[in-house]
């Protein structure tokens, strides 16, 4: 069995994003694997769930330690999202290829993911208001600012049929596709549950993402085209980098999380809508140039300089709501 090293490094970058943000294994190692190393469609699924499988529970751990994850919600999100995982390796099996079917669901999820980071680009943009207005008080419309993410989870009100149902849905696509165990399920949580905080919106993911990935993993081990090379090069990588990718995401300020989170949406988007390597790269450059000039306009037109300084009480730049420490202490949420 030949090692590929290029491969482990490339699924270590992919594993520090997912650490870091939640999110982008599905989407972005699959796609990898295919595009880069020519690896056959159905291999590259098979093989990448087995790996997530052992990844997921590394990046989890750390998390878990930091306390920022909702064990409710974890709980709700697998009573459907495990059943249905298996489920949906059966279904890819019966569909053959299902290269139809799994287009669509890929462009419905390019569009769900490109919304999400529109909603994450207007709370930034609420917040850069609220920082012009010097809102400090009850009108702040927006959390407190420059400070690392709180580590204690928002007592949240759990809803069990809609958390349950987007387990559900979630389950499906991972198991025929491999992709939504972060993207998509991290999408449903920002609309269901807009008070969690960044880091621990991260952490619940990563947490219910385990059970899920074991599931489909397992779907596939007896039904797929599991390839041992392919899933040695992913764990080499993606262990230490999902690691990595935790420890930065448990301590990084929540504007800085919310920043890296929105460009995976939006790359995550345009692999979605079938963009090649070359395009993407060039289009992510060309919307990472359009987004500096954009911000720094709308800094000058409020007032504020062009670029953030430490100097202007903006330490860690514009952080959208819900990132900064609230002015009670935050209460455990189940």
């Amino acid at each position: 069995m030949d090692f590929d090293w290029t491969m482990a490094l490339g699924s270590f970058l992919v594993a520090i994003v997912v650490g870091l943000t939640g999110m982008g294994g599905g989407a972005l190692m699959t796609p990898m694997l295919v595009t880069f190393f020519g690896v056959s469609p159905l291999a590259a699924v098979s093989s990448d769930l087995v790996a997530a499988a052992v990844m997921k529970p590394v990046g989890s751990a750390v998390h878990y330690r930091q306390g920022t994850i909702n064990m409710r919600l974890v709980a709700w999100l697998c009573a459907g999202s495990v059943p249905a995982a298996f489920c949906g390796v059966l279904v890819a099996k019966a569909l053959g290829q299902g290269e139809d079917v799994q287009g669509v669901i890929e462009k419905a999820m390019g569009v769900a993911l490109l919304i999400a980071a529109a909603g994450l680009a207007v709370r930034a943009y609420q917040g850069l208001k609220d920082h012009a207005a010097r809102r400090t008080g009850a009108d702040r419309r927006t959390a407190a600012r420059g400070e690392p993410a709180a580590t204690e989870t928002p007592e949240v009100t759990v809803r069990p049929v809609p958390t349950a149902l987007v387990g559900a849905v979630g389950g499906l696509v991972v198991g025929i596709t491999s992709v939504g165990s972060g993207s998509l399920i991290i999408v449903a949580l920002l609309a269901l549950y807009p008070t969690l905080k960044a880091n621990q919106l991260v952490g619940t993911d990563l947490m219910q993402a385990v059970p899920l990935v074991f599931a489909a993993a397992i779907g596939h081990l007896l039904f797929g085209d599991f390839q041992m090379e392919v899933t040695a090069a992913l764990l080499v990588g993606s262990i230490p980098g999902v690691y990595l990718g935790s420890r930065i995401s448990s301590r990084a300020p929540g504007g800085l999380i919310r920043r890296i989170l929105a460009f995976v949406l939006v790359a995550s988007a345009l692999k979605m809508f079938g963009f090649g390597a070359a395009a993407l790269a060039w289009t992510l450059i060309g919307l990472l140039v359009a987004t500096a000039v954009t911000w720094a306009v709308l800094r000058h037109r409020h007032g504020l300089p062009a670029v953030a300084l430490k100097g202007d009480g903006d330490p860690a730049g514009d952080d959208p709501p819900g990132d900064g420490p609230s002015r009670e202490p935050a209460r455990q949420g189940g």
